[in-house]
């Protein structure tokens, strides 16, 4: 009997110091692997398109942990070339990053892997699509749902060297969409600022257009199209932009007034270096390249892109995404949020790096709180419009980014071999149904 009660205490004692210990089964200790002293660590991810940019992140994230202090991130920049790769291969091995960056045209086809947390409930929950301009709240939704939330947008612009302007004795471009030159205002004016010393061109007018992604910008200005209305096929071989690509091949291939990609190369310039030494009059990029060309001390200026027949350009960016099985959900949620807000953008956008998604941040007093004189440039205010009414950038609203491989190779034949823009097209149209068929 005695040796039963010796027994029966020691058993009890045993559950209860269980129950003191906290003792958890494998699940348990698998969620709580990287949680201490109450502290949860999110591992992030990014890529790194310059060091300007990571550094501006890093920035970010000391503000968000500053302000839940219950939450650690862990910022793993990654070579852009190799990010897409690389998020595959650690998603595939279960090794993925809590949350991460996601380029907008790979973020349906990586919903469709199934491999993204749906943020749903957590977005409506705190956010609402109308706090967004349109064309980041339609890239956004994937059939009403939410898996990811951009920070920002970003849209091809003109950038201009306003001494090679002045020299030259020519108005600068106008930065009002609603004033916008005309393609051939444009052209004329790429020709005038083309310089030749002999066969030598030692300035070009004009640069950046043989770029898909700035090219399809003036497709949409000249009417065209790229897709269907829901995206499941090809709807580019059409007269509106067969103009649109013939134009811009005959600006370098007629008048001799825009350099390759290759010419840069062989020179061993990057386009912001070709402007900024005046090798280079006018170049269209992306509006993020405002952030160097703003520190690179010399008088640049930026415009709507030429119009064909109606002034617009494009908006996308990257999304912030949370790996579908992250083991910190509302804490992944809270640094997504963070990632999307006012706060956080604004820093962003004072620096040139991005332009603002939150349709506050585009009325009077909005505007107020992130335009910065040192790095926007005169008249910068007068663009805008034309950043909050970009249409969204159609190769982010498929599901096979297959489609971008395919039109690389294409126009490549088209810049570099002599191939004709209606073959280009044709070829383009047929191979790529095959993928948006699958």
């Amino acid at each position: 009997m005695r040796k039963l009660q010796l027994l029966i205490i020691v058993l009890v004692c045993a559950l209860f110091a269980s129950g003191c210990s906290g003792g958890t089964s494998p699940g348990d200790s698998a969620a709580d692997s990287n949680k201490t002293d109450g502290v949860v660590t999110l591992k992030f991810m990014g890529w790194e398109a310059s060091p300007l940019e990571t550094q501006s992140v890093k920035q970010g994230l000391e503000v968000f942990m500053k302000e839940h202090p219950n939450i650690k991130v862990e910022y793993q920049p990654v070579p852009q070339a190799q990010y897409v790769q690389k998020l595959l291969t650690m998603l595939a091995g279960n090794s993925a990053p809590d949350v991460f960056f996601l380029g907008s045209a790979e973020y349906r086809s990586f919903q469709k892997r199934g491999v993204l947390l749906d943020l749903t409930d957590h977005f409506k929950a705190d956010l609402s699509l109308d706090e967004f301009i349109p064309s980041s709240a339609s890239i956004m939704q994937i059939d009403g749902k939410i898996y990811g939330v951009s920070s920002c947008t970003v849209s091809p612009v003109l950038y201009y060297n306003k001494q090679l302007f002045d020299k030259a004795g020519i108005a600068y471009p106008p930065s009002d969409p609603a004033k916008a030159w005309t393609w051939e205002q444009f052209r004329d004016t790429a020709k005038q600022l083309t310089i030749k010393d002999g066969d030598k061109v030692t300035q070009y007018g004009a640069f950046g257009l043989e770029a898909f992604a700035n090219t399809t910008a003036e497709i949409l200005s000249n009417n065209g199209t790229i897709f269907n209305e829901d995206g499941t096929k090809m709807a580019i071989n059409t007269p509106e932009t067969k103009k649109v690509l013939q134009s811009v091949l005959d600006l370098r291939l007629v008048d001799g007034a825009s350099p390759t990609a290759k010419t840069l190369e062989s020179i061993g310039m990057k386009p912001a270096q070709m402007l900024q030494t005046g090798k280079v009059a006018m170049m269209v990029d992306g509006s993020w390249a405002l952030q160097e060309l703003a520190s690179m001390d010399f008088p640049v200026g930026v415009a709507a892109l030429p119009k064909f027949e109606r002034a617009i350009t494009q908006g996308q960016a990257h999304l912030h995404s949370a790996a579908g099985n992250t083991k910190h959900p509302q804490e992944a949620w809270e640094l997504v949020k963070f990632l999307s807000s006012e706060e956080y953008q604004i820093g962003l956008v004072k620096e040139g790096l991005w332009m603002p998604n939150r349709t506050d941040l585009y009325t009077e007093e909005g505007i107020a709180k992130w335009y910065n004189d040192k790095v926007h440039p005169a008249g910068f205010k007068e663009l805008v419009p034309f950043f909050q009414d970009a249409e969204a950038y159609p190769f982010s609203l498929i599901r096979q980014n297959k489609v971008n491989d395919i039109i690389t190779e294409e126009t490549d034949k088209l810049w570099y071999s002599g191939q004709s823009v209606d073959d280009t097209l044709a070829n383009i149209e047929t191979r790529a149904n095959v993928e948006l068929a699958q």
